[in-house]
């Protein structure tokens, strides 16, 4: 049996990696030369998800019962008929299920979130998924737009531990939604943050804000934290107001972000240069960390590539394990990195991965 595992989806397939006396090995490789968008293992029932997105053969939803010993494909999320718009269009079809986590304590109740932007839940291991209605039908989705896609996306769901009918979906680009109720009613929460690429008059549109990522703290499920399209955003009442947290350095542009799951003023993120390059700042990776809720931040590069590296981390990318004092990140250039000291010193596990999509500490 291994100390520990962890999952890293890439452009070329799954990849588990156990550790065992301080070694990492690959243990398994599960559909070598797809690209895995997505992977879960879910802690309530131990059974395994990988979500595919195979281009012009679509989204696909695999689960294995015995940790990708054997996989089956399941049912993945798909826009009912009625989903189609008004002027008579055809309804779209799912290209990536981008988000995929438990939904409460019953075992096979999932939450999706896809490309085109929506969400699904499902309440036996992905056999049947519903789209939900009430977000889909949001008069305000007609305004959401496209971040790096050319359409918009639901890429996170955060989930209250103390009630799982409370949850915050992110958007990009379609700001912060929230439900106390299950998915029956929502409410658009992204006062506070801005948008430096909308014209003025919609600046502080909360609509309109291109949120790259959300990581609630279980701890303190109030307290959220944001990697947003132009800063970094914090909110210590449930996304009623947020508040730009403006220390991080060496910049504020990134896509992940990760909060320690026993202290609220602990996050990670990992600062790269925006639009048109998004690389490392001065070719130099490095991961920011706070311990004070975002009033102060060191920059950790200790076992990082400091000298013409490239390495983008996705929104996905970056994953702290259940103490709170183990990380793991994987870039857009194959590289693989733990580290044992929340962050403080890193340790490169393998340069030559396909491009990591989304790295998961094993349940």
């Amino acid at each position: 049996m291994s100390d520990e595992s962890i999952h890293v989806a890439t452009r070329k397939g799954l990849f588990l990696l156990e550790r065992r006396g301080g070694a990492w090995r690959i243990e398994r490789v599960s559909f070598l030369g797809d690209p895995v968008a997505k992977v879960l293992e879910d802690p309530r029932d131990g059974r395994l998800y990988a979500a595919l997105a195979l281009g012009h053969f679509g989204a696909k939803l695999h689960r294995s019962d015995d940790r990708g010993r054997t996989w089956r494909e399941v049912q993945a999320p798909s826009f009912p008929a009625e989903a189609a718009a008004a002027d008579g269009s055809t309804a779209p079809s799912v290209k990536l299920v981008w988000e995929l986590v438990p939904a409460g304590d019953r075992p096979g109740a999932l939450w999706a979130g896809t490309l085109p932007a929506a969400l699904f839940r499902s309440g036996d291991g992905g056999e049947s998924w519903q789209l939900v209605r009430s977000l889909w039908d949001r008069p305000e989705r007609k305004a959401w737009m496209g971040g790096g896609y050319d359409e918009p996306g639901l890429h996170s769901i955060a989930v209250d531990p103390r009630d799982p009918r409370r949850l915050f979906c992110g958007i990009s680009t379609g700001g912060v939604w929230a439900t106390r109720d299950g998915g029956e009613t929502w409410e658009l929460r992204a006062r506070g943050m801005y948008a430096e690429y909308m014209p003025p008059e919609r600046r502080e549109d909360p609509n309109a804000q291109d949120v790259h990522r959300l990581a609630l703290s279980p701890s303190s499920p109030e307290v959220i934290w944001a990697q947003h399209h132009n800063g970094v955003f914090r909110t210590a009442d449930g996304g009623a107001r947020w508040t730009e947290v403006t220390a991080i350095r060496p910049s504020k542009f990134g896509f992940a972000v990760a909060v320690h799951p026993k202290d609220a003023d602990t996050a990670w993120f990992v600062p790269a240069i925006k639009d048109e390059r998004r690389v490392p700042v001065d070719g130099k990776l490095v991961v920011a960390r706070t311990r004070d809720g975002g009033r102060s931040f060191e920059v950790l590069r200790d076992g990082l590539p400091q000298e013409h590296a490239y390495d983008l981390v996705y929104r996905h990318g970056l994953a702290v394990d259940a103490t709170g004092a183990r990380l793991a990140m994987g870039s857009t250039t194959g590289g693989l990195w733990t580290s044992d000291d929340a962050g403080s010193s890193w340790r490169l596990v393998s340069a030559h991965l396909p491009p990591i999509h989304h790295v998961a500490f094993g349940a």
